[in-house]
């Protein structure tokens, strides 16, 4: 059966659109209140988009099926400066911005002539957003729909901001921001090329020097080695740059001049000198000892000033180039020793030299330099200690030597901070490279702050995080953010109510924005005015705090309006589970959590975050010079909503990143034609008596809904899908080769009421063809608002599976005895085991195994430590093979066999066997038990039978 997928697609979305199936509203029900990253509408969403919207979408129809009120809503964040350097580059014709508007995402040309205002770009793809939403079927209240430049969402960000600065968590101050040059703006992931975070190593500080009437300042992560200095490096092929800065005369690199401009310093260039003529002179540090400086061409103008400091006792990199010298016969290098200043365990007087030597390293652009460099800094900071040459600062261990140090220097006026961007080069949007700025008299969210750190960590201990293991990434955010500028001077957005000249930057107004959706739906009505959202309204509304009639006066509302809206929030709050792409780890997901703790109480705390990992295109990350970006509506068109939606779940786990291609979604449209096919021919009817292979399908079927169900709460949708979708063919495909082996024709109803259950749990991964599938089984109602299968214990036969799994068994080592033996067979006979000795000891083995352990030694002392097997030691290896077969077995099974009454193996075989047996290998097979009197076991194989493993003869 061929499916026009956009006809199916069509008739369910207008049916969930006519019934408002998706809409909800505070009711009787538990709740699940589902969120997810709302979309910045600057280009169309592209198949990468689609994983964390179509996994979220599924968590949602999961637990609506599962009884729960879901609200699933949506909004769309417009604030920030993505849209102004996107209206920029348009307005100026750059080739690749207007190439991938007309060829990648196929703008018409009237469109892109409007792009030059911003807004205008907002708007356009907000609409092919939202409508490519709607054609994957997400189930979204869209009443609950808006943009974060809407007035009333504007008074809400006033009420946000408002209320954490009054919290004592917004502070003014100067600290360094990532800087877009061009548009003066504090940048963040959001607002650069590739979403790139800038992360600021503040860390890194800068050492004056002298150099006759000159600052020679240089920068360092590890002030603390100031003592142990033999020489300072310069690349003889630059020119440095002789700067006025503040009152001072510096000489830096050019590059370096350029960013000294943003750390709010006065600099003028007032001169240039060549490298060459600095090398061989002599610098003084800050207790006036004569430093020589030295060539070297692996100093690069960029980094940091432009000029390096040598600590060739603990710096591997220098010890290296120190040598490299003296080995040319530099003759003042020769002259220089390394001068230890750190004692640490496992190392000699010259750490460096230790493990340069160690790991074979023979010259400076040996790559291993990097590797050294790493692992002796980790272990001097964690375990060394400053010796005699630090002065005052002997004996003090170097983790908190360093800091005393630093600020011994700075009182001294001879260290100062030197921010720097860490993942440099990092781009504005703009086209810009972005710097470190430092900002004076800025607005800050003050994140660094310890006690706001430690309420961020108790929501994260006490939250579930999927998958588990992302949870020391949240933790490491936390730890290391600082100060993050929370106002910026252009770009859409809400103004600062208390400074005007400043717009609140985008990630900041996008962290409580879920509570803002269970407002939402009255603004739209009509109901309520943005000039209705007083920060009393807010304040009793969201925080409990206050009283209503004091609500009501400042707001104009009527209390019954307002105490709606409060039992709306309080019905849903606080979020359930949200759902990001872990790119957003370090940034919005972790406020997220940091300012739900510093706004609201411990019970409206978020209770899950979901993460996922991007998609890539046959193996490829997604990216317009690679040309390997589809659009989300072209690819729905092409292929439809379903197929692309089970191809994303279906290409990895939860954090993996996905390797979509367009090969698995043909595949899976053949399965689900397969399967809607197979609905059309069921009819639903009373299942009459029971037969072996019947109760053995409908417990395996009990058994997947129990599979499924865990893996969808616990979001591994992909092993979910894969037992909706194949595992459970496998089970049906070996029924129907019992059925027709039977010649049955009685099963149409026991196939109904299981592919009734596969559908239903299809639903949330597929929905529309699910509908479509639904409605062939003979169902009236929608299967997205029907009960999701429940599992029943009382319904599995755990007799009936062990059953099966001996007839499977049996089958396969019968023919994998004649694949090797290559016999025609003319008589097969079967041996099962009735030894109740051996019968008592495989019992005993397999409840020793279930408790997980298959150790021989320990199980053999169990075994003879009971009087009803101490028979064991007198058989080995029988006692060996037991374990060995019951080691490949699923724990599931070994469970059940343990919980089962044993079964009579032999009259199984004898009823089940012959059928099937005659069907796959042409001749009757015969069954004995080794206490038979009439047994026929010319070779002696009886003796060979096991519990649930029959020896077998094959003529």
């Amino acid at each position: 059966m061929t499916i026009n997928w956009t006809e199916i697609e069509k008739k369910w979305r207008d049916k969930w659109a006519k019934s408002k199936d998706f809409e909800t509203n505070p009711n009787d029900k538990p709740k699940k209140f589902i969120t997810v990253a709302y979309p910045y509408p600057n280009s169309p969403q592209h198949i990468g988009h689609g994983r964390t919207y179509t996994l979220a979408d599924v968590h949602a129809r999961f637990y609506r099926m599962k009884g729960y009120n879901v609200l699933f809503p949506m909004g769309f964040h417009y604030t920030g400066t993505p849209v102004l350097g996107m209206a920029k580059r348009i307005e100026s014709g750059e080739k690749e911005i207007l190439d991938g508007l007309r060829n990648i995402y196929h703008v018409p040309e009237d469109a892109i002539k409007s792009f030059v205002k911003p807004i205008k770009i907002a708007d356009y793809f907000h609409e092919e957003i939202k409508s490519g939403m709607i054609e994957m079927g997400y189930s979204i209240d869209w009443r609950r729909e808006f943009t974060t430049i809407v007035p009333s969402y504007q008074k809400f960000i006033e009420w946000q901001i408002t209320t954490l600065k009054e919290k004592g968590r917004i502070i003014q101050g100067s600290h360094p921001v990532g800087w877009c040059p061009v548009d003066q703006n504090p940048v963040s992931q959001h607002d650069t090329m590739g979403d790139v975070e800038p992360k600021i190593d503040d860390k890194n500080f800068l050492i004056k020097f002298k150099l006759d009437e000159f600052v020679f300042p240089i920068t360092t992560l590890r002030p603390e080695t100031i003592f142990g200095i033999t020489n300072l490096w310069v690349n003889p092929n630059t020119v440095y740059k002789k700067v006025s800065v503040d009152n001072e005369t510096w000489i830096v690199s050019e590059q370096c001049a350029k960013k000294l401009e943003f750390f709010e310093k006065k600099v003028s260039v007032i001169g240039e000198i060549p490298g060459s003529e600095i090398i061989g002179k002599n610098a003084t540090n800050h207790d006036e000892r004569e430093i020589p400086i030295l060539p070297a061409d692996f100093v690069e103008p960029s980094m940091g000033t432009g000029l390096v400091m040598s600590v060739p006792a603990h710096a591997p990199k220098d010890y290296q180039a120190l040598m490299d010298l003296k080995a040319k016969g530099h003759e003042l290098a020769s002259k220089l020793e390394p001068i230890p200043i750190i004692g640490t365990e496992g190392y000699g007087a010259i750490p460096a030299k230790d493990i340069v030597e160690k790991m074979g390293i023979s010259d400076q652009s040996d790559d291993k330099l990097e590797e050294a460099t790493k692992e002796l800094y980790l272990k001097e900071f964690t375990d060394g200690k400053l010796n005699d040459k630090c002065a005052q600062f002997e004996n003090e261990k170097v983790q908190f030597g360093r800091d005393k140090i630093r600020v011994w220097l700075q009182e001294n006026n001879f260290l100062e901070k030197f921010p720097v961007l860490e993942n440099a080069p990092v781009k504005c949007r703009c086209g810009a490279e972005c710097v470190v700025k430092i900002l004076n008299n800025q607005w800050f969210l003050n994140y660094g702050d310890e006690e706001w750190k430690g309420l961020a960590r108790k929501c994260l201990d006490e939250m579930n995080i999927l998958p588990n293991n992302i949870k020391t990434e949240f933790v490491e955010v936390i730890d290391w953010l600082h100060e993050r500028a929370c106002a910026r001077q252009q770009g859409l957005g809400t103004k600062l109510p208390w400074d005007k000249d400043w717009i609140v930057e985008s990630l900041s107004d996008s962290v409580i924005y879920m509570a803002y959706y269970t407002i939402s739906r009255f603004v739209n009505d009509g109901t309520v005015q943005p000039e209705n959202l007083s920060k009393e309204f807010f304040d009793y509304v969201l925080l409990d705090k206050g009283d209503v009639t004091q609500a009501a006066n400042s707001s104009n509302l009527s209390e019954d309006v307002i105490n709606t809206m409060k039992k709306e929030f309080q019905y849903f709050y606080p979020v359930d589970s949200r759902h990001s792409g872990r790119d957003l780890v370090q940034n919005h997901l972790s406020f997220f959590v940091l300012n739900h703790v510093a706004i609201f109480d411990k019970k409206l705390w978020p209770q899950e975050i979901v993460v996922n990992g991007s998609v890539m295109m046959d193996g490829a990350k997604m990216s317009k010079s690679m040309g390997n970006i589809i659009p989300l509506r072209a690819a729905i068109k092409d292929h439809g909503a379903d197929p692309i939606r089970l191809a994303i779940i279906s290409s990895a786990e939860l954090l993996q990143d996905a390797d979509f291609n367009m090969e698995s979604v043909s595949g899976i449209q053949s399965k689900l034609e397969s399967l809607l096919e197979e609905c059309s021919r069921l009819k639903k009817g009373q299942i009459g008596n029971l037969q072996a292979e019947d109760r053995w399908i409908l417990s395996k079927t009990q058994s997947k809904i129990a599979e499924v169900t865990e893996a969808v709460e616990k979001m591994r949708l992909r092993e979910a899908l894969h037992d909706i979708l194949f595992t459970f063919e496998t089970d049906l495909s070996w029924y129907q080769k019992r059925v027709q082996a039977k010649e049955r024709g009685d099963v149409s109803e026991i196939l109904h009421q299981i592919n009734s259950a596969r559908v239903a749990m299809l639903s949330p991964f597929a929905p529309h063809v699910s509908e479509e599938m639904w409605e062939k089984l003979g169902n009236s109602e929608i299967v997205s608002k029907a009960q999701w299968p429940e599992y029943s214990k009382d319904d599995v036969d755990a007799v009936s599976i062990q059953a099966e799994e001996l007839l499977k068994s049996t089958i396969d080592d019968i023919a994998s005895i004649l694949k090797v033996t290559k016999i025609t067979p003319k008589k097969i006979v079967i041996y099962v085991d009735s030894d109740e000795i051996k019968s008592k000891i495989y019992r005993k083995i397999l409840s020793i195994m279930v408790g997980g352990q298959n150790n021989m030694g320990v199980v053999m002392k169990e075994l003879i430590a009971d009087p009803n097997t101490a028979d064991a030691k007198k058989m080995p290896d029988y006692v060996q093979k037991v374990i060995k077969d019951l080691h490949s077995e699923s724990e599931s099974i070994k469970r059940m066999k343990l919980e089962a009454e044993s079964f009579d193996e032999k009259e199984f075989l004898k009823s089940e066997l012959s059928s099937i047996g005659k069907k796959e290998f042409g001749v009757d097979i015969t069954v004995y038990s080794k206490s038979d009197d009439d047994i026929y076991d010319p070779k002696g194989k009886a003796r060979h039978a096991r519990p649930f493993k029959p020896a077998i003869l094959i003529e």
